[in-house]
């Protein structure tokens, strides 16, 4: 397996690792709207390829916010269905989390299965005096990473606007 940034020729093949993750075009489209949008960073979108060059997977990193400090949103995690299970999805998470330090980037807010994402080092947000008004989702799916050791700063979480439009309708994983 290799894991790389994703490259505009990459788009139309990870729309469909994204739409046969998710079972729906939803996510696909926020990540198209994301393209777009500001709070798009574009060594924080990385793909996997399988030995022969096949993208079999893509993790995201957006712009985020938490009160006025900045921080990253990692959303949407997608694995073609056929390579679920077999910790490509873990390994390019990590990667992510490698590369989004590797910028100087301190803090990354989830929304995610809560029985998941703490194996990366995220924990409950309102641990940590975050929340996210945005969200109706379930406090404990409300996760923050520290990068670098640093506290994790207060206040509410904030993202670009495509992604605080989805935030609005969450469901856990």
């Amino acid at each position: 397996m290799k894991i790389r940034t994703e490259t505009p020729h990459d788009t139309d093949r990870v729309r469909e690792v994204i739409t046969a993750a998710f079972g729906s075009p939803e996510d696909a489209d926020l990540v198209d709207a994301l393209r777009s949008d500001a709070c798009w960073i574009p060594g924080l979108s990385l793909v996997a390829e399988d030995e022969n060059g096949i993208v079999i997977a893509h993790v995201l990193f957006t712009r985020a916010g938490i009160g006025g400090a900045p921080a990253l949103t990692l959303a949407p995690v997608s694995v073609d269905p056929a390579h679920q299970g077999t910790g490509v999805g873990s390994t390019l998470i990590r990667a992510g989390l490698d590369a989004a330090r590797a910028l100087g980037e301190r803090t990354v807010t989830v929304l995610g299965h809560p029985a998941y994402y703490p194996r990366f080092g995220f924990e409950r947000a309102d641990a940590h005096g975050v929340t996210c008004t945005l969200s109706a989702g379930p406090d404990e799916a409300k996760m923050v990473l520290s990068l670098d050791g640093r506290l994790v700063p207060p206040g509410d979480m904030t993202f670009g606007k495509p992604m605080a439009d989805a935030v609005g309708a969450y469901r856990p994983e």
